[in-house]
């Protein structure tokens, strides 16, 4: 028969060998990130302490509300007019 969609995958994972690594860089990076923010239900400008922090909370937590302009920079007006990122 053969054509589209008459590959088969056996068993339901993958085999570890067959993954790339993360760089250690991202690794550790993922891993501050986590340690020093948690997502806590904040969502508003006013509720941050830094640029750092909401820009954290607008990339990994759910129903933030701090990028009225969808530029992916938060709260310009209040922390992160300047320079930016976590």
């Amino acid at each position: 028969m053969g054509g589209y969609g008459s590959a088969k995958i056996a068993g339901s994972h993958i085999a570890a060998d067959s993954v790339p690594a993360q760089p250690a860089s991202i690794t550790q990076r993922t891993t501050s990130i986590e340690s020093t923010f948690t997502c806590d239900g904040r969502k508003h400008c006013s509720q941050m302490t830094s640029c750092a922090e909401a820009t954290c909370f607008i990339q990994h937590c759910p129903h933030t509300q701090m990028d009225g302009d969808y530029d992916g920079r938060p709260c310009e007006s209040q922390w992160c007019s300047d320079g930016w990122g976590c």
